[in-house]
């Protein structure tokens, strides 16, 4: 069992890291991130569209167990994709995801920066599938040496 020693040094990276928050919270990025947000949160065609998907995927949930047995399986499926696509292309959300997707970028370089100061065989969950490594497979298999 290790024990953490809590002294000075504990406390500058404890003030180093409420610092990096206050610098994200009060960043252009974060600024943008809430007012879109915002806009998409009191768009009442944002809420139709949410309703509206959410609606299609309920019903398709429904029937999804017993698939093609279901006569009207893939207009069910398809009505779903339509209303996430309508969800999806209104200008609202794509100005929020495309703020948030930036948000991310950030967080995960930090992340990433962070752990690799330590080591660079430290694995970074990123949270995200689109996570670009640096280091391509991290491995020998396209003949590169790190």
């Amino acid at each position: 069992m290790k024990v953490v020693i809590i002294n000075d040094e504990l406390f500058q990276l404890e003030d180093q890291c409420n610092q990096l928050v206050q610098t994200i919270l009060t960043s252009h990025l974060m600024e943008q991130y809430l007012k879109n947000k915002k806009e998409m949160d009191r768009s009442i065609k944002v809420a139709q569209l949410k309703n509206e998907f959410i609606s299609s995927r309920q019903v398709f949930e429904k029937i999804e167990p017993y698939g093609k047995y279901v006569p009207e399986f893939r207009e069910k499926q398809r009505a779903v994709r339509q209303a996430k696509r309508q969800l999806d292309l209104n200008e609202e959300v794509a100005a929020f995801r495309i703020s948030e997707n930036e948000l991310q970028k950030i967080l995960d370089s930090i992340g990433k920066q962070l752990a690799h100061t330590i080591s660079t065989e430290i694995k970074i969950s990123a949270g995200s599938p689109f996570f670009e490594k640096s280091e391509g497979c991290g491995g020998n298999c396209h003949g590169h040496r790190k």
